[in-house]
């Protein structure tokens, strides 16, 4: 009977068997739970979505009170890389040429006798220089012999330049016939709209002569382009030696200096159509300014900055400095000199703006918040003398990190800055300008233009 009793096993027993099995389960559950919330965005990500969460079509306000990051400048700053912030390796890789090849025949042998082109130059410093310097090309494209209704003493290479005054003491009389010609007219347009005009006349004059000859030339038209910019025209003597004053000055505060070129005046922040935060009295002042421009037609300042056709204020352009990394200690020219030094030529503008050409020509690097013909002129200039350091940010791009940046931290700002592609070009940094730009021009009312003086 005790053989065939059937065993009675108690029922806290049998579960004693399920144990190891639901420890492990419950284990595989955790680790589970541990990696899904390590792979899952943290409650700041969701923040970047906006302020609520929607489940079949009813909202859920989050209540929960959001900590807007710190944008708050540090003291000194690192560098985006490890180079160097005043020069590059790669400038020994590049010089300026100029010299004319062997088959740009001399002058001498191909100008015309007796055929002379009158230049009338117009508007403020730079434009005068690029039309003193596009003009020689003319002259040469022509083949003739050139003089400016404004006089001026250079002997300008190979080619030839007489003053009105010289022509009046040998004799010469006539009425110069007047035209004026396409905008970026290349060696073909002056052949076919200038040359015929010296069969009626021995003089034609070339009126309002800026941006009249093209950017494409022929190889040695553009290194005589060059001759002209950067070897023969030169200022007169005291304003190099002014000029060479204020360059003194900045090396004597120190190694390197970095020279700042913000055209923010009032009457180029009112032609550039924008709108700057100094709320009814800036829009009242700007908008008498504007009343000067009869087709300059604004309608939304915000879209005008969006598109980067606003220049970086200050402000903007000391914290893409400091992105970039230079630090508080760094010297920054501006415009300095004292009123008594200034005083022979603070009643010419073009005078005065020439000083700074000379600082910004001469600074360890050269900074511009605008894309004007003083910007692209020393560019060019610093480009063909070593290469030195020359910044020239992407307004567009910029405009997009500024108007942000109070959603930012400035560690997730100086990123952004690095992400907006600074291109190291020879040795000129640009924060990459992909989109073309519109050339500006320089309309500079009241400017006594003096070339004697100036060159």
């Amino acid at each position: 009977m005790d053989g065939h009793r059937r065993r009675h096993i108690p029922k806290h027993s049998r579960f004693r068997h399920l144990i190891p099995a639901i420890s492990a389960i419950s284990a595989a559950i955790l680790l589970l739970y541990c990696f899904l919330s390590f792979l899952a965005p943290s409650p700041d990500h969701f923040h970047h979505f906006g302020h609520h969460t929607s489940f079949d079509d009813h909202t859920i306000d989050d209540d929960t009170p959001k900590v807007s990051p710190i944008f708050e400048v540090p003291t000194s700053s690192k560098m985006i890389s490890d180079r160097n912030l005043w020069s590059t390796s790669m400038s020994k890789f590049y010089f300026g040429c100029s010299d004319a090849t062997s088959q740009f025949p001399k002058a001498q042998s191909v100008t015309r006798p007796n055929r002379y082109l009158l230049i009338d130059t117009s508007g403020g410093l730079n434009q005068q220089r690029t039309g003193i310097t596009d003009a020689v090309v003319a002259a040469r494209i022509l083949m003739l012999l050139l003089l400016f209704l404004s006089s001026i003493r250079n002997h300008f290479g190979k080619i030839q330049v007489l003053s009105l005054r010289y022509l009046m003491l040998i004799g010469k009389k006539w009425s110069p016939y007047s035209t004026r010609v396409p905008r970026k007219c290349d060696e073909r347009c002056y052949h076919i709209h200038v040359l015929p005009l010296f069969s009626k006349k021995r003089a034609v004059e070339l009126s309002k002569f800026d941006y009249r000859l093209a950017n494409e030339l022929e190889t040695d038209f553009q290194k005589l382009r060059c001759r002209v910019n950067y070897h023969a025209l030169k200022f007169t003597a005291p304003i190099v030696k002014m000029g060479q004053t204020l360059v003194n000055r900045m090396r004597n505060m120190g190694k390197h200096f970095v020279a700042l070129h913000l055209r923010f005046e009032p009457d180029m922040l009112a032609f550039s159509g924008c709108y700057y935060g100094g709320g009814e009295k800036e829009i009242k002042e700007l908008g008498k300014i504007r009343k000067r421009w009869k087709t300059l037609n604004i309608s939304d300042p915000e879209k005008e900055r969006r598109q980067g056709r606003c220049p970086l204020t200050p402000e903007e352009v000391g914290l893409m400095l400091r992105a970039l990394g230079y630090d508080k200690n760094v010297h920054i020219y501006v415009a300095s000199a004292t009123k008594q030094e200034l005083l022979p030529f603070s009643p010419f503008s073009s005078r005065m703006a020439a000083l700074d050409f000379i600082v910004c020509d001469e600074s360890d690097v050269f900074v511009t918040n605008n894309n004007g013909n003083m910007a692209k002129i020393l560019s060019g200039r610093r480009r063909y003398f070593g290469h030195k350091v020359t910044i020239r940010p992407n307004a567009k791009k910029l405009a997009r990190l500024f108007l942000e940046r109070e959603k930012l931290t400035w560690q997730e700002f100086f990123i952004k800055s690095a992400d907006a592609k600074v291109k190291l070009v020879g040795n000129n940094k640009y924060i990459d300008d992909d989109d073309d730009q519109e050339e500006e021009e320089e309309e500079e009312d009241g400017i006594v233009s003096n070339l004697r003086y100036l060159f």
